[in-house]
C-alpha cells in the first residue's frame, strides 16, 4: 500500500500462507525470519518488520507526505506503528487466526480464539478513544500510521465479523475510497 501511495515501482512477491510458503528454502533463504512484510531494496540488502519498511519508505520518499516532519510528530507516528504490529497484531489477531501458537493443547484453542477477539475489541476501543486526528490518525494527515491501521480493521471487519468503533470505522471507510489501497486490494485478490 505505501509503494503504491508513493508511486515506487516494485516487483510483489506474495506468499500462500495457508500452505506455509514462509518457511519454504526459497523464501527462507531471503528472508531467514520466515515473515512478512520483507523490502529487499535496490542495494541488495533486506528490510523486515513492517514498522522500519514503513518508515524507511516515508522517510526516503519524503515527496509523499507519509510521516510527520516535526519530531513530535514522528514521534506518534512511531509509538502508533509499535502499538498496532507489537500489541494488537499478535495479541488480538493472531491469536484468532493461528490459536495453536498461544495453546499448548487443541482443545485449548477455542480460549485462545474467544481472548484474542476480546483483546482486539479492547485494543481498538482504545484506539478510537484516544484518536488524536480528523479522518485520519495523526492530527498532520494521512501517514504511515493510517496504512498499519488498515490491516487490522480489514481483518477486523472482513475476516473476524468484529464490529469497529465509530472513528476506525469512519477510517476504514476513508481508506477503501483511496485509489492506492484498492489498487492493493485488487493485487491481493482482495474485495474492494
Amino acid at each position: 500500500m505505501i509503494l503504491e501511495e508513493i508511486g515506487r515501482p516494485y516487483d510483489p512477491a506474495p506468499l500462500d500462507f495457508k500452505n506455509n510458503a514462509q518457511y519454504e528454502p526459497g523464501y527462507v533463504a531471503i528472508n531467514p525470519k520466515s515473515k512478512v512484510p520483507a523490502l529487499l531494496r535496490d542495494d541488495g540488502t533486506l528490510l523486515t518488520e513492517y514498522p522500519v519498511i514503513a518508515m524507511w519508505l516515508a522517510k526516503t520518499n519524503p515527496q509523499a507526505g507519509l510521516v510527520p516532519v516535526d519530531l513530535e510528530g514522528e514521534t506518534r507516528c512511531a509509538e502508533f506503528l509499535d502499538y498496532v504490529c507489537g500489541t494488537v497484531h499478535p495479541q488480538g489477531f493472531t491469536r484468532q487466526s493461528r490459536p495453536n501458537r498461544f495453546a499448548l493443547r487443541a482443545e485449548d484453542e477455542p480460549a485462545v480464539v474467544a481472548q484474542g477477539r476480546e483483546l482486539a475489541v479492547k485494543y481498538m476501543n482504545v484506539i478510537d478513544s484516544g484518536w488524536r486526528g480528523d479522518t485520519w490518525v495523526l492530527p498532520g494527515g494521512y501517514s504511515i500510521a493510517d496504512s498499519a491501521l488498515f490491516f487490522i480493521e480489514h481483518w477486523a471487519a472482513r475476516r473476524f465479523n468484529i464490529p469497529l468503533p465509530p472513528r476506525l470505522a469512519t477510517h476504514f471507510a476513508a481508506m477503501l475510497a483511496r485509489p492506492a489501497v484498492k489498487r492493493t486490494l485488487e493485487l491481493e485478490g482482495l474485495p474492494t
